[in-house]
């Protein structure tokens, strides 16, 4: 990601501390496909870092909501082995006899089973709840793109939105901000934001946060102020990510007004 590097004790840059998440290739007492957590590492960071789906990764390490981790954890980055002992041992097992009384039960059964469909269903409040809702995207800053996304260029996993230092970084949608620092090299000061089970989007090489992790955003939420790219111009640099994997940002961002 050496092309989105940010200023490094430039005038307003975003800084880019030496924290990044250290990988099997980085510590050989770590087993390869696997990562040791850091201070300040969130779940989301490292699967955003490895370009993994964060419900995967919490899947993986079997890690439930809201996928707390700890210093010095290690976490797999691969799927775990699938056992095939459990289809040996029933390989050759005879199916279960019927029990006198399995008519009996299987009446039971069915009247509880009728009965439960029966049941009051949830309200659409209720059954919506986690569920993937539909997004509407906005700009996250007013200026144009001066480096497009590229879907065969590792490093252009973005864009890059130009302005001017200090301008208004806004949330693109609404969501919840999953990681707030400067820990993933390359990004500088970045925030990321979950907007549903599938959606991420990220801001990159910011003068200044003005959120924590854990904090709720509205659309269009003021979350950060622009800072400087490596070559000492101010840039946003913006990704959205479906299920780990980087989209084009401007096929899902409202056309602009010239």
């Amino acid at each position: 990601m050496a092309s989105i590097l940010s200023a490094c004790g430039s005038p307003g840059g975003a800084p880019v501390v030496n924290k990044s998440i250290s990988t099997a290739k980085s510590n050989k007492n770590v087993p390869s496909g696997s990562t040791i957590v850091r201070k300040g590492d969130t779940l989301y960071a490292i699967a955003w870092k490895v370009g993994l789906d964060f419900q995967k990764l919490a899947e993986w390490n079997k890690i439930r909501s809201p996928y707390t981790i700890y210093t010095g954890q290690r976490l797999r980055l691969t799927s775990p082995p699938v056992s095939r002992k459990v289809f040996k041992q029933h390989r050759h097992q005879e199916p279960a006899k019927t029990q006198p009384n399995a008519q009996k039960h299987k009446t039971a059964a069915s009247k509880s089973s009728t009965a439960s469909k029966n049941a009051a269903k949830p309200t659409n409040q209720q059954s919506n709840l986690g569920a993937t809702r539909v997004l509407r995207w906005a700009w996250p800053t007013d200026g144009r793109i001066v480096q497009g996304y590229s879907g065969r260029d590792p490093t252009r996993k973005g864009v890059k939105i130009s302005g001017r230092p200090g301008q208004p970084v806004r949330a693109a949608e609404a969501g919840k901000v999953v990681y707030s620092g400067s820990g993933l090299i390359g990004y500088g000061n970045l925030v990321i934001i979950k907007h549903s089970r599938d959606y991420l989007s990220a801001y990159g090489y910011n003068k200044k946060l003005l959120i924590a992790e854990g904090d709720d955003v509205s659309k269009g939420g003021l979350i950060a102020e622009m800072g400087l790219a490596l070559d000492g111009k101010p840039v946003l640099h913006f990704e959205i990510r479906r299920k780990g994997k980087p989209v084009n940002p401007k096929a899902l961002l409202p056309k602009q007004r010239k």
